[in-house]
């Protein structure tokens, strides 16, 4: 046997065992690290999965504080009629969109659907969302946020009227489905069938503009709604939604 072909084969002294008892450990050692540090993260991944749809705790980002929300000019006149629908001291909700700012004025006879809305306003949820479904010469659609809101109960009434540039729920197409998304009416969709399912709860009286521009951004194939050509190219985010004093 060559002398080459014998310094391959490695001896076992006391100390080389003292020194391979001390790598094994130090193996066994990171091992057990990498086990805690990684349960870890899985039971907090775990946590979070565990409820998608809480209400409870949402969480979406609210809007940067180092970008002070605009005012829209001192032009926009709050709706004071019909009676018992609108009036000076009505709630308005002001949306800062990438496209422009659109103020909404709420309906005073629609206290389930304006007061969820609002609630979800104040807790943020709306905040860094997008339009995502956009259908020139019919509406814009929003309000999905990293959470589902709980159903509320529809408000339909007798002067439910989905004219021009007011806002409803969208729902489920079940009655009282109703719970975060919510659609502007672009044109006159005041048919039976429309009016009898989605609750109008407000109007745009500021940024009639920027919605009838978010209404015709260009849009491709929409996947959530079994491909109808809807969903805008370039999202628009509705980067922040705030109730306004009064």
């Amino acid at each position: 046997m060559s002398q080459k072909k014998k310094n391959k084969i490695k001896t076992y002294t006391p100390q080389s065992k003292s020194n391979n008892r001390k790598l094994i450990t130090g193996i066994i050692i990171a091992v057990i690290i990498i086990g805690i540090a990684s349960y870890g993260v899985i039971s907090h991944d775990t946590s979070l999965g565990s409820k998608p749809n809480s209400q409870s705790n949402p969480t979406p980002s609210p809007t940067p504080s180092s970008t002070p929300l605009p005012t829209p000019p001192s032009t926009v006149t709050p709706l004071t009629g019909p009676t018992g629908e609108y009036s000076a001291s009505s709630t308005k909700v002001l949306f800062i969109t990438s496209m422009g700012d659109i103020v909404i004025q709420m309906r005073d006879d629609k206290p389930i659907t304006t007061g969820n809305f609002v609630s979800l306003v104040n807790q943020g949820y709306y905040n860094n969302t997008v339009f995502h479904r956009v259908i020139a010469g019919f509406m814009i659609q929003g309000g999905e946020g990293s959470t589902t809101a709980s159903n509320i109960a529809d408000e339909i009434g007798n002067d439910n009227h989905n004219t021009n540039m007011t806002i409803a729920m969208a729902n489920t197409g079940q009655p009282n489905s109703a719970s975060s998304q919510f659609f502007i009416n672009v044109a006159n969709n005041n048919s039976t069938s429309f009016d009898s399912a989605y609750t109008v709860f407000g109007q745009v009286i500021y940024g009639q503009d920027t919605v009838l521009a978010i209404s015709n951004v260009p849009v491709q194939a929409n996947a959530a709604y079994g491909g109808e050509v809807s969903q805008p190219k370039t999202p628009v985010t509705l980067i922040g939604a705030v109730v306004m004093p009064n």
